[in-house]
């Protein structure tokens, strides 16, 4: 199963964001990495490196490797609607992604390797799968013999899944529902996926 596993703070600091979620480093360095720091003459990127970025920064915001990335990018280009929306959309409907909207799980990362530990169900089945697409309707929940994980206690009991609409979360049973796709105004991450099928269009 592989997986980003090197400095996150230093590619939070190349995007500008606290993409791996919050922090404290960022906070306190808010520029790109390097020798001479903020100070550093920055080299105007070309069209391509923009590009480029872009497709890292939802790389390393969704905790996808190349290869899988681009078979995302292919079925979402051979799916009807607009591709960058549909990649988007798909990108959330990521069992891993799921579990980490409903709160169960503090980062993706975190979410993942629940998945993989066989502590989440869809629909009442364990599932480690965490590129599991998640459809509209399927009920995403905490398996019963782990619902007692002190790492799980602690994100549910602050959980932030009424965030967003298209989730809805039972605290008391630890079971959340998938209702619907989202739409790209809904989907809160920073990411111009059109500057992404303009690099793969190449």
């Amino acid at each position: 199963m592989a997986k980003y596993i090197g400095p996150k703070s230093k590619i939070a600091r190349k995007f500008g964001e606290p993409i791996f979620g919050p922090d404290k480093y960022l906070d306190k360095k808010n520029f790109p990495p390097g020798q001479h720091g903020v100070a550093r003459k920055r080299k105007k990127h070309s069209e391509y490196g923009v590009q480029l970025k872009e497709k890292q920064k939802a790389k390393y915001t969704y905790g996808i490797l190349e290869k899988q990335f681009r078979n995302i990018f292919e079925k979402a280009s051979s799916s009807k609607g607009i591709t960058g929306e549909v990649l988007l959309q798909l990108l959330e409907s990521r069992l891993d992604n799921v579990v980490y909207r409903f709160g169960i799980a503090p980062t993706r990362s975190a979410a993942r390797q629940l998945v993989g530990h066989r502590h989440i169900t869809v629909n009442g089945n364990v599932v480690n799968v965490p590129s599991y697409r998640v459809k509209p309707g399927d009920l995403v929940g905490v398996r019963e013999r782990s619902k007692s994980l002190e790492t799980i206690t602690d994100c549910v009991s602050s959980s932030r899944s009424g965030k967003y609409s298209w989730l809805s979360w039972d605290a008391q049973n630890m079971v959340g529902k998938f209702s619907n796709v989202p739409e790209r105004a809904e989907i809160p991450e920073n990411i111009k996926e059109q500057l992404i099928v303009e690099l793969y269009s190449k």
